[in-house]
């Protein structure tokens, strides 16, 4: 493995350790007080500057990642939220979103709360607020490499209603700051059911000051909303008093062999008490995501960017239905899903 600037065996490695977590590796734990009693981690490092956290608990979605000791994400006010403090409200999801590097949107309702039929359907669905499964953490060595896996299920269903699965698997290895994600979406019920999924990521301060510069794969960007203005939508800017989100959709994404990215660049990212150019890169493949989102929230007090690969819009499932581009699962159909984070020092 590379790990410190050089090339390590794994004896060469094991020589010179306890064991593995003295470099990097998972931590399985609990958290304790207020509204995050009981809430269930995954905590990964990866021993070359990159770790961040799993929240079994909430979907496998990923809490605060950090590079060097530095946060690359946002954190809500709500901070991390046991699910049951969820009620499936309208608009309960602004309650007990956490924010952290990935929130889960669907799998049956994204978007603006509507209602469908007989069904409520509250804000960007249930995904978020659902607990794994099946729960397997394992790292291990392959040759010289020791991989880090996470993998487990969430399922969202109900009586007379959906019966749909998400399969996640959350990979690293030591000495590398990437993160992979690889998702398998089944309907396992004997009907159709709509599917609706959007990947949430959720960049903040320090990453994200007025000296950030983001670049989109998209040739055409469109405002949701008609009064907002287009300009300035790949810059940041200092903390606004007062702003109003701002919500685009790009559109005609360039891909290199069927894989679009985002690349957020920060030339002064904290690292010890100095400095240093770091990129990250956010990718996915378009074939069952082509669409992306980009919510835009410098506001004070909040002062994010959302990054948002997706198979749907965000207004909801009744629009995305008239719209007529609303995803639907046949009894027994699975979809896949491939996106990967990586954090890389220097102008990449």
């Amino acid at each position: 493995m590379q790990l410190y600037g050089k090339t390590w065996t794994r004896r060469e490695i094991e020589k010179r350790i306890g064991r593995i977590e003295q470099i990097g590796g998972l931590k399985h734990c609990y958290l304790a007080g207020g509204k995050a009693e009981g809430v269930e981690q995954i905590q990964v490092r990866s021993g070359a500057g990159l770790s961040y956290e799993i929240n079994v608990s909430r979907g496998m979605d990923i809490g605060l990642a950090e590079y060097c000791g530095s946060p690359l994400t946002w954190q809500s006010s709500n901070g991390v939220v046991h699910p049951a403090h969820w009620h499936g409200g309208p608009t309960d999801w602004l309650k007990t979103a956490v924010g952290g590097l990935l929130m889960t949107c669907g799998l049956t309702q994204v978007g603006s709360p509507c209602t469908d039929g007989p069904e409520n359907l509250p804000l960007h669905g249930d995904a978020h607020q659902l607990p794994a499964e099946l729960l397997c953490c394992e790292g291990e060595w392959n040759g010289d490499e020791y991989e880090m896996t996470i993998k487990g299920c969430i399922r969202q269903s109900r009586i007379f209603g959906e019966n749909i699965t998400l399969t996640r698997t959350i990979q690293s290895k030591l000495g590398e700051n990437r993160i992979s994600i690889d998702d398998k979406v089944k309907n396992v019920e004997f009907a159709q059911t709509p599917h609706m999924l959007l990947y949430h990521f959720n960049f903040g301060f320090p990453l994200m000051t007025a000296e950030t510069e983001i670049q989109f794969p998209s040739q055409k960007v469109v405002a949701r909303d008609s009064d907002i203005p287009i300009e300035n939508f790949n810059r940041w800017q200092e903390p606004q008093n007062d702003y109003r989100e701002r919500v685009y959709y790009h559109e005609e994404l360039e891909t290199t062999n069927g894989t679009a990215a985002v690349v957020i660049r920060q030339p002064h990212f904290p690292v010890g008490n100095s400095t240093r150019p770091v990129t990250v890169r956010l990718s996915w493949q378009t074939e069952n995501l082509p669409r992306l989102v980009q919510w835009k929230m410098p506001g004070e007090g909040i002062y994010v960017l959302g990054i948002e690969p997706a198979n749907c819009l965000v207004e909801g499932r009744v629009a995305e239905r008239n719209r007529g581009t609303l995803q639907i699962l046949e009894p027994g159909e699975s979809r896949h899903y491939a996106l990967a984070l990586e954090v890389i020092e220097g102008n990449f």
